[in-house]
């Protein structure tokens, strides 16, 4: 399947794009050659095959999540560098 200029042209003003002259021949150039790759994809017999979600076989592995002791207010503020009663301090960031 060939791309033309004006195709290009229109998919980028939808896209909002920009391209120079040079830019856009490449890019007619490109999706040229993707949509020609496209159609050598679909010669291909894919009768009975299972399609997957994902390349990878590997499986997350999740630990019960379980209720377990909790960091007390003091202990969280142990290490602060600089703290202000029951709070971190910080530089401020907006003035």
């Amino acid at each position: 399947m060939k791309i033309d200029l004006n195709t290009v042209k229109k998919i980028a003003h939808l896209a909002r794009l920009e391209f120079d002259e040079e830019g856009a021949e490449k890019m007619q150039r490109d999706m040229t050659q993707i949509l020609d790759w496209e159609e050598q994809l679909n010669e291909i017999d894919t009768e009975g095959v299972e399609p997957i979600t994902t390349m990878s076989s590997e499986e997350n592995v999740l630990r019960e999540d379980v209720v377990g002791e909790h960091l007390s207010h003091e202990r969280g503020l142990m290490n602060a560098p600089q703290r202000d009663s029951d709070y971190f301090r910080v530089p401020k960031v907006l003035e």
